[in-house]
């Protein structure tokens, strides 16, 4: 990202919060602090930053209830949680309640950073009216054409089942973000079988070895342990 965007921390702990705003001030972003949960939704309501960093431990509510009524309000800015806690369930309900990305305690500057490009990217893309009926989404050498139904590896065109389709275009459309195993197993399967993981098991592997050129090293689809996937942004 080339152009400043502005950041609100939501952190009640002075350390963290000094060590993000110099992290982000580097990038040349513009970051705004509070330390409570209330502060919190009305400086989204007020400042409209473009994403907020968010730590779930704050002093007057659960940091998912933020992200819970942000995304009630019709929010759509990008969430990405940066906290201590590094329990699966916590990291779960986050993503699940609409958190674009979990970052644990601690992390590296440049990981970070490349979460909030992404994110950002992910944004400036989906908050385009009309963007939600592109019919052709791309990823590096990855191409899905919705219309046609058809996707490619660079030239290479790959022949996949219907669910094969169905799990790809639905990673697609959220490149970037991490999709919990519920919300894929739902989207993909229906309510009844959201707590069927070896379903996703067997389709990702059988992705994998269709579109990855090293199927044990994945360029695209990733696994985040005890959590989901995600489908790698490679702009």
């Amino acid at each position: 990202m080339t152009a400043p965007v502005s950041i609100l921390i939501v952190d009640d702990e002075p350390q963290s919060r000094r060590m993000l705003r110099a992290l982000l001030a580097r990038e040349g972003h513009r970051a705004s602090e509070v330390r409570t949960a209330g502060e919190a939704l009305a400086a989204v309501r007020t400042r409209h930053p473009d994403l907020v960093l968010l730590e779930l431990d704050l002093p007057d509510a659960d940091g998912v209830d933020v992200i819970r009524s942000l995304r009630d309000e019709g929010s759509t800015k990008p969430i990405i949680v940066v906290s201590s806690r590094d329990r699966e369930e916590d990291k779960v309900k986050a993503l699940e309640l609409g958190a674009d990305d979990y970052v644990t305690k601690p992390f590296s500057g440049s990981e970070l950073m490349a979460r909030i490009r992404v994110a950002l990217r992910r944004e400036a893309v989906v908050g385009k009216p009309g963007s939600r009926s592109r019919s052709v989404l791309r990823t590096g050498d990855l191409e899905v054409d919705l219309d046609r139904r058809l996707v490619k590896v660079g030239r290479r065109e790959v022949h996949l089942t219907p669910q094969e389709y169905e799990l790809l275009a639905y990673l697609m459309k959220h490149v970037g973000k991490v999709v919990t195993h519920p919300q894929l197993l739902n989207e993909i399967w229906g309510p009844s079988h959201t707590t069927q993981r070896a379903y996703l098991r067997v389709y990702m592997a059988q992705l994998r070895r269709k579109l990855e050129a090293d199927p044990a090293n994945p360029r695209y689809l990733l696994t985040e342990p005890g959590v989901g996937y995600s489908l790698k942004d490679q702009a």
